[in-house]
């Protein structure tokens, strides 16, 4: 029960975020599984890549029906960025959850300054960039996300925005199904490392924090038809800094007892 009360609140947030933005869902992932669940860091992050899936799934479904989702992306960036997960997946094998959970955090501080930057393609979308280009950057964006467990969003909406030309809406329609695809890949494979290491992943709580996730993401949706885009990156960004700063801060006192 209390697990349940914790988490609750927690899951909207998640789900909020990416029926707004289309991103941002595991960064508040990992911080609940861990330090309100109270889960290794190894079983939160292979347990953030199927929450924020499903919830991307779920999440994607409005604006399939809409079709702003653009396809060209999902295959050139997203099939590309399967792969990348699941390298980025098995090379976490060779390091500890705390390395991953700094490297997280660093990511985040990434994230923060991404989201904060002024996006100006909503108006004037940039021509589509070379398809080896799109490919290259959905490969790398993947295996950053599969070595820290996170859906990566926060990258692929800058990415399809920046770099494929896409608008902000499209942008996050697009991310949704990115994130289904990926996430998928990366649970699979975090699930035969977690045998490797006989650690058990708690179905109980992904599904509760799905469903919860589920409707924030539903309600997200509807929100972000009334609400300015720019002013939910920036808050967005601000609250990335403070959790980054939080989570690194946490990590680095392990890290640095480890190395002397």
């Amino acid at each position: 029960m209390a697990a349940v009360i914790l988490v609750w609140p927690g899951a909207l947030a998640i789900g909020l975020s990416l029926g707004l933005l289309g991103s941002g869902g595991s960064i508040l992932t990992v911080p609940v599984l861990v330090y309100l669940v109270g889960q290794d860091e190894k079983i939160a992050i292979a347990g953030s890549l199927a929450i924020v899936g499903l919830i991307s799934l779920a999440g994607s479904v409005p604006y399939l029906r809409a079709r702003l989702i653009d396809w060209r992306s999902v295959v050139l960036f997203g099939v590309p960025g399967m792969a990348g997960t699941y390298l980025g997946a098995w090379s976490s094998a060779f390091v500890s959850g705390t390395v991953q959970l700094a490297t997280f955090a660093v990511v985040m501080l990434g994230a923060s300054y991404l989201m904060l930057r002024p996006v100006q393609c909503e108006a004037r979308p940039r021509a589509p960039r070379e398809s080896w280009r799109i490919t290259t950057d959905g490969l790398v964006v993947g295996t950053i996300t599969g070595f820290v467990g996170v859906g990566g969003g926060f990258l692929i909406v800058p990415a399809l925005v920046l770099l494929g030309g896409l608008s902000m809406h499209r942008a996050v329609a697009t991310s949704l199904v990115i994130i289904a695809l990926k996430s998928a890949t990366g649970f699979i494979k975090y699930q035969s490392l977690l045998e490797a290491e006989h650690l058990n992943i708690d179905y109980q709580i992904i599904g509760l924090v799905t469903l919860f996730g589920i409707v924030g993401s539903f309600v997200g949706n509807n929100v972000a038809q009334h609400l300015s885009t720019d002013k939910l990156r920036h808050t967005f960004g601000y609250f990335l800094i403070i959790m980054g700063i939080y989570v690194l801060g946490s990590s680095l006192p392990e890290l640095i007892g480890t190395s002397t």
